[in-house]
């Protein structure tokens, strides 16, 4: 059988240490629309190897956007890599948290073993052992009695989320019932991640009189302990593209003592909003920062504001949703 000539591009070009990142991560982004087309098709298969192929990079930036194509692609052929990279320790914690979000995002039952084995290890990164706590949450729920009661408000994104809205009930809980949720610590993460998620939803069209209200709410979690969470609230504002969003996300991006993870989740997310007035030049003020993730975050952001500014249908080389990951 001929290998198909378009993913065959595609994965030359992700693979390819010496081209632009930016062009990597169009290439990759093709290859996530076509690893996750309903019903499967013969390409399939060959894109979810190509993403998988270049986990071999150096660039811890570009294989956890791997590892969430992979996860995103909702294709059971992807748990068998997912796995491999949450077992090699020696693997960048943050390509490792990941994958282990993607098999939640697959509601993998089989990988639940592999799951609460790193959630229990006291010797495990935090931000690994968060992941697969919430991972095994959603699998749970995903195949539990409660999945198949619960009515889920429809959602404007088309993501696979690490953990779902709160449930679509009669008394819908006010921004303030959901932001003391969100900010409640003793709470499981997968309960105040149905509450960012829910938070979210109430964000989106940009216009409706929820918006910015449940925007400064989210905003708030950028003060959580959990550079997981912190980490997440930017990607939801980088799903929102809210001009509300952009001051926390800037003083986010300029605190160097926070976590590289937080950071280049917060310049990828004022990517996405690059025809918001500042924000370029704000960006280009750490395309020489000291940590890697975030000048290769800055790269990708830039190369998404220009996407934004010149008004392209998709940020890819082949049609697709635009996201990037958290």
């Amino acid at each position: 059988m001929h290998a198909d000539p378009t993913v065959s591009t595609l994965r030359q070009t992700l693979s390819d240490e010496n081209a632009a990142l930016a062009k990597r991560f169009r290439a990759l982004f093709s290859l996530k629309h076509l690893a996750a087309q309903k019903p499967a098709t013969a390409q399939t298969v060959p894109a979810i190897e190509a993403i998988a192929a270049a986990f071999t990079s150096p660039s811890a930036l570009l294989k956890h956007e791997l590892a969430y194509c992979l996860g995103q692609s909702g294709q059971n052929e992807a748990i068998p890599f997912l796995r491999q990279v949450i077992e090699d320790r020696r693997e960048d914690a943050m390509c490792r948290h990941e994958a282990a979000e993607a098999l939640g995002a697959l509601s993998d039952k089989s990988s639940l073993s592999l799951l609460k084995q790193r959630r229990d290890d006291p010797d495990e990164e935090e931000v690994v052992r968060e992941t697969c706590d919430i991972a095994v949450e959603r699998i749970e729920w995903e195949h539990s009695e409660a999945r198949r009661i619960e009515k889920l408000k429809q959602s404007d994104f088309a993501s696979i989320d690490p953990a779902p809205p709160l449930a679509d009930a009669a008394k819908k809980p006010s921004i303030p019932e959901l932001e003391r949720t969100l900010l409640d610590t003793t709470l499981p993460l997968f309960q105040r991640y149905r509450a960012m998620f829910a938070l979210r939803d109430l964000a989106s069209p940009p216009d409706l009189p929820s918006a910015r209200p449940a925007i400064l709410a989210l905003a708030r979690g950028f003060e959580d302990p959990s550079a997981l969470f912190r980490h997440e609230i930017a990607f939801v504002f980088g799903q929102l593209s809210h001009p509300a969003s952009i001051p926390s996300l800037v003083q986010t991006l300029s605190n160097t003592k926070e976590s590289s993870m937080v950071r280049h989740e917060a310049a990828e997310a004022l990517g996405s909003l690059g025809d918001e007035d500042g924000v370029e030049d704000v960006l280009k003020k750490f395309i020489d920062d000291p940590e890697q993730v975030v000048r290769d975050s800055i790269i990708v952001a830039l190369d998404m504001a220009e996407f934004e500014r010149i008004g392209e249908m998709e940020y890819a080389t082949v049609p697709l949703a635009h996201e990037v990951a958290a």
